[in-house]
């Protein structure tokens, strides 16, 4: 467990302007501790990342909605992100963590805050909460509240894990393009399997954290190639978001500005990049 070194506290400008209605579908709110303390059993503990920061951001960015994720250093504790929320209602929305074994009641209760999915975490470094087989079982009570489920895993485990998520009952979230390694080159088996997932309806995939899986640097050359073919071949099905404040990323956090630019690249078609960015999370969403 170690102090993890947050945002950069002034991206640069996007050159890219992005159209109205687009949505940040993946970021996430930290404490602040004095008001919002983290999980006894945190794995990592980083800097505040405020809901007003977040916001902040935002308008520079030009980014006018957001999906909140809700963080393992808060546990299964909820309540940053429902904070933050209820401070931008309807343009915030959020998903949460939650065991499978969660009350009726307090399941319920997310859904009528307008949480839209329970993420489960399948991470070297961060704590698995459930089985695959638990998470499927888990999906049939999602179901009827409409929601969905999101799973962050590791690239070796996309193809064994998918295999068993094509049971769920609801749609699947696949987190950062299943934690792809850029330097594995094009043609790895990870990617392939994530491409062969894909052809699953149920399944989406969120084409982030290009800086994640570059071995490169900014500004991702070798890892925006991944991200382009998934909008390519999956239109309807890809979301995108910033992962700010960018937890647990060696070599310190990215520059905001530049993964708007990089939009470019993942979606050279103007329509392709309106669908990636305001049509596909206003349509899953419910926005």
């Amino acid at each position: 467990m170690s102090d993890v070194t947050g945002y950069m506290p002034q991206p640069s400008q996007p050159r890219l302007s992005l159209p109205v209605g687009a949505c940040d579908c993946h970021t996430h709110v930290f404490g602040p501790q004095s008001t919002f303390p983290y999980a006894d059993n945190a794995l990592f503990r980083p800097q505040d990342a405020p809901k007003e920061v977040l916001f902040a951001l935002h308008e520079h960015l030009g980014i006018d909605r957001c999906v909140i994720v809700q963080s393992g250093c808060h546990g299964f504790d909820n309540s940053a992100m429902l904070d933050a929320m209820k401070a931008r209602p309807g343009q915030y929305l959020g998903v949460a963590l939650a065991p499978v074994d969660i009350s009726e009641a307090s399941l319920a209760g997310l859904a009528e805050q307008r949480v839209r999915g329970i993420r489960f975490n399948f991470m070297p470094h961060l704590d698995a909460a459930a089985s695959p087989e638990e998470i499927v079982a888990f999906s049939r009570r999602l179901e009827k509240y409409g929601m969905h489920l999101q799973v962050h895993l590791h690239h070796t485990l996309i193809k064994s894990i998918g295999e068993t998520l094509q049971q769920a009952a609801t749609p699947v979230v696949i987190d950062h393009m299943g934690r792809i390694d850029a330097s594995q080159g094009r043609d790895q088996a990870a990617f392939n399997a994530l491409m062969t997932l894909m052809e699953n309806e149920r399944f989406l995939v969120k084409v982030s954290g290009c800086d994640r899986a570059s071995a490169l640097g900014s500004p991702y050359t070798d890892a925006v190639p991944f991200a382009q073919k998934l909008v390519k071949h999956f239109p309807d099905r890809v979301l995108w978001g910033t992962d700010w404040p960018h937890p647990n990323l060696k070599g310190g956090p990215p520059d905001d500005g530049i993964l708007v630019d990089i939009l470019e690249g993942i979606a050279p078609d103007p329509l392709h990049r309106k669908a990636l960015l305001v049509d596909n999370p206003a349509r899953f969403y419910d926005f």
